[in-house]
C-alpha cells in the first residue's frame, strides 16, 4: 500500500515538478518540469538551468586544503560581539532552522525525489535541438535605442490565417504549419502571446520564447503606472515581487542593476490590487535591515498585510544544502513575505474561495542561474482571493510565466533562446 502510494506520487512530481512529504510543511520543486509544462515546441534543459551546479566542480578535499585555512584565519582576525542587528538576525535564524532542518531531513530520506534528481543531468532528450542565443544588454538597448521593435512569431493553425515565410528559429518544424508575424514596440509597450502555443520574439537577431497566454512590458521604474488597470475589476490577485535589493555581491558581479530600498516605496501595489483582493509574495534575501525596511515601511506603505513567511532551501543535485545551515552571512536559504493588499469591495462570499496562507512553508529545490528564483505559483493559487484563474503579475520579472504579465527592464533574460532547446518531435 505505501509502494503504491510512494509510486503515486513520484508520478505526480514527474508530471508536475511538485513533490508534497506526507505529514510535512515542506515540498520539492523541480523548476524545469513546472516550466516544461507550459511550452509545446521548445523545452527548458536541465543542465542549462541547472548550469551552476552540473559544472564540474572542485573536489571537497582540494576546497577545503585551499579556502578553508584562510576563511579560519579571518574569522579569528575579524572576530567581534555582534550588533543588535546581527542578533535579531541570528534570532530569526534559531527559530527558523527546525524546520529547515525537518525539512531536509525529510529530503534526504526520500529516495524516489533522490533517485529523481541524479537522472537530472541525462534528461536533455535526444529528440531536442539546441538553441543559439547571445545575451544583451536591455538596460542599455532601453536608454540608446527606445524605439526599438520586436518581431513577434505566433503559431497558427493553417486555417486561421495566411502563412507567412517562417523566422529561422521555426523553419525546421514539420508538418506544414504557419506563423503570423507582429512587429511592435520592445520598450514601454505590452507585448502579448495571446495564443495557445509558444511564440518567438525577435530582437536585433536574438530569439526570445515566450509561453503560451504570456506578455511583458518592458521598462523602467517611471513606467510601471502604464499597467494600473483603468478599472479595479481588471486589476491582478496575485502579484509577485521580486526587488532587486541593493547587494554587494549583484553589484561586484555586474549580474543586474540595484536599487536603493526607497525607490520600492512607490510601487503601485494598491493600484494594481484587483478589486477583490491580492495576495503579495515578495522575496528577501537574509539581511535583518531589509527585513526590517519591510516590517516597518514597504508593507505599511504599500498597504499590505503580513501573512506568513515561506523559506526557499536551496540543494544541490545530490539533496545536500548549498552550503552549511549556519554561516553567517551565507544562509542557504531565502525568504518569501506573503502577505495581502485590500480590494475595493467587501465580498463576504467570496472570503470561503481560498484558503488563509499558512506560515513557515518551505520549498527545496536546487538554484538555476543568479537571482533566478524557484517556480512556485502553484503553491500560492489556492491562497489567492478573487476569481479563478487569478489574474498574475510580476514586477522586477527576467522570465516570463504562461498566463502571467511579466514587467522589469528585463523581462526577457532568461527567454533568451540559449535557455531553450528544440523538440524535433511533436
Amino acid at each position: 500500500m505505501e509502494e503504491e502510494h510512494n509510486s503515486q506520487k513520484l508520478s505526480l512530481f514527474y508530471e508536475s515538478g511538485v513533490y508534497s512529504f506526507d505529514d510535512s510543511n515542506a515540498v520539492f520543486v523541480d523548476s524545469v518540469r513546472v516550466l516544461n509544462r507550459f511550452y509545446h515546441r521548445f523545452s527548458v534543459s536541465p543542465s542549462v538551468y541547472y548550469s551552476r551546479f552540473f559544472k564540474t566542480q572542485t573536489t571537497p578535499n582540494a576546497v577545503s586544503s585551499t579556502v578553508t585555512p584562510s576563511l579560519r584565519k579571518r574569522k579569528r582576525r575579524e572576530s567581534r560581539p555582534l550588533n543588535e542587528r546581527e542578533l535579531i538576525a541570528l534570532q530569526r535564524h534559531q527559530e527558523a532552522r527546525p524546520l529547515l532542518l525537518a525539512a531536509h531531513e525529510c529530503l534526504l530520506k526520500s529516495a524516489e525525489v533522490l533517485n529523481a534528481l541524479k537522472t537530472l543531468k541525462s534528461e536533455s532528450s535526444c529528440s531536442t535541438k539546441e538553441c543559439d542565443g547571445g545575451q544583451r544588454s536591455f538596460v542599455d538597448l532601453g536608454h540608446v535605442a527606445p524605439h526599438l521593435e520586436v518581431t513577434l512569431s505566433l503559431r497558427v493553425s493553417d486555417n486561421d490565417a495566411d502563412p507567412h515565410p517562417l523566422p529561422k528559429d521555426l523553419d525546421d518544424f514539420p508538418g506544414g504549419q504557419c506563423c503570423v508575424q507582429k512587429v511592435v514596440r520592445a520598450f514601454n509597450n505590452l507585448v502579448a502571446n495571446d495564443t495557445q502555443d509558444d511564440a518567438v520574439a525577435e530582437i536585433l537577431s536574438n530569439s526570445y520564447v515566450m509561453p503560451r497566454e504570456s506578455c511583458f512590458y518592458m521598462s523602467d521604474l517611471g513606467q510601471i503606472r502604464n499597467l494600473i488597470p483603468a478599472h479595479a475589476d481588471s486589476g491582478f490577485n496575485l502579484i509577485m515581487v521580486d526587488p532587486p535589493w541593493e547587494n554587494a555581491s549583484a553589484h561586484q558581479k555586474s549580474r543586474y542593476q540595484t536599487l536603493p530600498n526607497r525607490y520600492f516605496l512607490s510601487l503601485p501595489i494598491k493600484q494594481l490590487t484587483h478589486t477583490e483582493g491580492a495576495l503579495v509574495a515578495l522575496w528577501v534575501t537574509n539581511r535583518e535591515k531589509l527585513r526590517c525596511f519591510i516590517e516597518r515601511e514597504l508593507f505599511p506603505a504599500w498597504g499590505v498585510s503580513y501573512a506568513a513567511t515561506f523559506y526557499w532551501l536551496k540543494v544541490k543535485e545530490n539533496g545536500s544544502l548549498i552550503c552549511d545551515l549556519d554561516l553567517f552571512h551565507h544562509r542557504p536559504y531565502e525568504c518569501l513575505i506573503l502577505g495581502y493588499s485590500p480590494g475595493k469591495v467587501n465580498n463576504t462570499d467570496n472570503l470561503s474561495e481560498f484558503k488563509p496562507v499558512k506560515n513557515d512553508r518551505v520549498i527545496m529545490s536546487i538554484p538555476g542561474d543568479y537571482s533566478r528564483k524557484p517556480q512556485i505559483a502553484d503553491l500560492l493559487l489556492e491562497h489567492v482571493p478573487g476569481p479563478k484563474p487569478p489574474r498574475c503579475i510580476e514586477l522586477f520579472a527576467r522570465e516570463i510565466l504562461a498566463g502571467w504579465v511579466a514587467w522589469g527592464n528585463e523581462p526577457l533574460y532568461f527567454q533568451d533562446s540559449k535557455y531553450f532547446v528544440k523538440k524535433m518531435v511533436q
